[in-house]
């Protein structure tokens, strides 16, 4: 399981750099769901990472790979 203190300083790589970095004081913030996947809140990304073996897998390549799927389709943990 994902420890909050870590929840509470990860974002979504895609948001927070470069030229994709959202506007406002603290984009790309994440939430748990299923205990098994960190999702984007920003609403025009929708990439979803995956946690395996307590470890988020946070490569905006991981992310895009989910993008299409509805929160309610990802798998549990």
């Amino acid at each position: 399981m994902v420890s909050n203190e870590l929840l509470e300083i990860l974002r979504c790589p895609h948001c927070v750099s470069g030229p994709t970095r959202k506007e406002g004081p603290d984009p790309g913030r994440l939430l748990l769901i299923k205990d098994a996947w960190l999702v984007c809140q920003e609403k025009d990304c929708g990439r979803k990472y995956p946690i395996r073996n307590d470890i988020p897998v946070m490569l905006i390549e991981e992310g895009d790979k989910y993008i299409q799927t509805s929160v309610e389709q990802l798998p549990a943990a």
